[in-house]
């Protein structure tokens, strides 16, 4: 996150160094970028003397994160207060995306001091405004208390808080730091910069090569080279070609490219322009879910403005090359996460996957050769041609080059958004970034890869994140997802989870994933009620077998994982709901077992009176009991307990 190094961007150097104003950073900038186009034969149809200079800025969260905590009521109630106090010309408002650390929602920063205003509500907008901008008295009650130096009330840089100073942002460069909906600020942080290269210095295989040097893998799940892809697209016969953008993320626990094209929406448009240059494609679609409503919003702004800036349609930048892109919604599909299935539904069709070969880089849309990358592959592209393949190469591990983002969810303190260079061990991600599990729990496993994927145990801690290390242990990037679990997680009950959503997006175009995981789920169920049987693990194993050999697309073949690596990490835990019919974490409620500490039982009825079932016996100021045959699992006795005596047995 060092200041003066490309692509290691960090929120707080991109938007001021030091004590200076990021109003004349950024006018500096503007003017350097606008010689460069000019140089290189840019013809945009905007002038490059419109930014608004300021002595400060604040910076408020517009991701769907902060959104939902209501960020847009704190913009507008900022907004307002300036006004009121005449700072609307002093102070600029900036509606960015996603800053990274969810739980904290929602963020201010206001520079040029850096402060880190953390679940700011909007009745604090009027102490901030009058304390902090008026009087330059910073809030210190609404401080994120990591971002404060114990003993004084120096402010540190966001690159030393432990949840970003072992990140590396690429993909997620512009995240946090500019406005998405003004082109402008694309640009001034070196955005088109890029597709200016590629178009005035670059012959399509140059563009190739470049790619291919990097080592860039595809982020969306396989890690397939990326470069290679291009290279067949490009290489394939047929004057008309397409590329597409899968932004069709549907993992439970997954918000990476979502945050992307929250965020910096202009990174993939670029991309995407460079990657049809390549190929030799003159029109794209980016295929994104209808459930990302400000992720379409600012996606469709930011194709509008491209356009505008001549930067998408015919002539771009005055060099023949002619790109259109266009956006197609899809309707929430899992299974249109796969590659067949995704371009089918583009095409206006059921999203229903298709036998391979043909790939899509020979017979794509319309059995024409398309390239498909997905959202984070795409918004690696324009730092690798600015800065070249060697400093992405440098990056990483030599085998999986370069970061990765993750969505870090579940039992972890600071759950979030982070991009981490690749290989870093799931220890530091869980501990150091994440902070460690949540009420001192013990951790248990972590879900990587969402259904996708498997379950990664203690013992594997120190385990690399990277695409083959990965693989080595039988899990898998996947797009992304990390759901940390502690002890008090049933496994048995998260197999069930996993597969329930599997089979419940299943397309139902195949016999094995369409029945298969339906037995599987049918099994686990009656495991979870506690009515399992000794034979069910040799069945879910065979069952598991059979879909991963048979299932026609990618999605129906690791559908399996997740309850054979919790099978294989946790296999006590299914013989104690199946032979003992007991899950000793007490999630599943058929099996839970209700008993009272007679020894701090006081005798005081209380349970007894707000037993629905009847079932708690005994006489007042003596130790009530449960009679196990008519308690119906319910919990509320352990509810009602004043005294904390009754538990569930594990």
């Amino acid at each position: 996150l060092r200041k003066d190094d490309p692509g290691q961007g960090g929120l707080h150097r991109q938007r001021a160094s030091g004590q200076r104003p990021r109003g004349d950073r950024v006018h500096h900038r503007r003017g350097r970028i606008a010689a460069a186009f000019r140089e290189s034969g840019t013809n945009t149809k905007k002038g490059w003397n419109n930014m608004e200079l300021a002595r400060g800025h604040v910076l408020i969260c517009g991701g769907t994160g902060c959104t939902s905590s209501g960020s847009e009521q704190i913009i507008k109630e900022m907004e307002a207060q300036l006004k009121a106090n005449g700072l609307e010309k002093e102070i600029k408002v900036v509606k960015t995306g996603c800053f990274g650390l969810c739980a904290l929602g929602p963020i201010m920063i206001v520079y040029p001091e850096g402060a880190f205003y953390s679940r700011v509500q909007v009745e604090d907008v009027k102490e901030i405004v009058e304390e902090h901008l008026l009087k330059g008295r910073i809030v210190k009650r609404l401080l994120y208390d990591e971002t404060v130096h114990e003993g004084s009330d120096e402010i540190k840089s966001l690159n030393e808080v432990t949840f970003y100073k072992k990140q590396m942002r690429i993909a997620l460069r512009n995240c946090g730091v500019i406005n998405p909906e003004v082109i402008d600020e694309y640009i001034a942080f070196d955005g088109y910069k890029a597709l200016a290269k590629v178009l005035t210095e670059m012959k399509p295989e140059d563009v190739i090569n470049e790619i291919k040097a990097s080592g860039l893998r595809g982020r969306g799940g396989g890690g397939f080279p990326t470069g290679m892809k291009w290279q067949f697209t490009a290489n394939a016969p047929g004057e008309k070609k397409f590329v597409a953008c899968n932004a069709d993320e549907g993992d439970p626990g997954a918000f990476m490219d979502r945050s992307i094209l929250e965020g910096d929406p202009h990174s993939v448009i670029e991309a995407m322009a460079i990657a049809a240059y390549a190929v030799g494609a003159d029109q794209g679609y980016i295929y994104i879910r209808a459930e990302y409503p400000i992720a379409v919003k600012r996606l469709q702004i930011a194709i509008d403005q491209a356009r505008e800036y001549g930067l998408l349609g015919e002539n771009i930048l005055d060099t023949g090359f002619t790109f259109n892109l266009e956006l197609r919604l899809g309707a929430g599909a899992f299974v249109c996460g796969e590659e067949t299935a995704l371009l089918t539904s583009i095409e206006g069709k059921r999203g229903e996957p298709r036998p391979r070969p043909p790939f899509p880089a020979v017979k794509g849309l319309w059995m024409k050769p398309t390239l498909l990358n997905n959202v984070e592959t795409y918004a690696n592209v324009p730092m690798i041609v600015t800065n070249g393949a060697d400093w992405f190469k440098g990056i990483g591990t030599p085998e999986s080059p370069g970061t990765k983002a993750f969505a870090l969810t579940g039992n972890v303190r600071n759950t979030g958004l982070i991009e981490v260079p690749m290989g870093i061990t799931l220890r530091e991600v869980i501990y150091d970034i994440g902070g460690g599990i949540q009420n001192d729990k013990k951790f248990k496993a972590v879900q990587i890869g969402g259904p996708s994927g498997g379950c990664l145990t203690e013992d594997q801690l120190d385990s690399k994140m990277d695409f083959d290390s990965l693989a080595k242990i039988g899990a898998m990037i996947g797009s992304g997802g990390l759901v940390i679990m502690d002890e008090d997680t049933c496994m048995v009950e998260v197999a069930r989870f996993f597969m329930s959503f599997t089979q419940r997006e299943s397309c139902g175009k195949c016999v094995p994933c369409r029945e298969g995981t339906k037995r599987m789920l049918e099994i686990l169920e009656r495991i979870v009620a506690g009515n399992g049987k000794p034979s069910d693990m040799d069945e879910l194993r065979e069952l598991a077998d059979m879909i991963e050999s048979t299932a026609l697309c990618g999605l129906g073949k690791s559908a399996p994982k997740p309850v054979i690596s919790t099978m294989n990490a946790f296999e006590e835990e299914y013989l104690e709901h199946i032979n003992e019919k007991r899950c000793r974490t007490g999630v599943c409620s058929n099996l839970r077992k209700f008993q009272i500490d007679p020894e701090i039982c006081k005798g005081c009825s209380k349970c007894a009176r707000n037993c629905p079932a009847g079932a708690i016996e005994g006489v007042l100021k003596s130790p009530y009991h449960i009679n196990q045959e008519k308690c119906i699992k319910c919990g509320a006795c352990m509810e009602q307990c004043p005294f904390k005596a009754i538990h569930i047995e594990k």
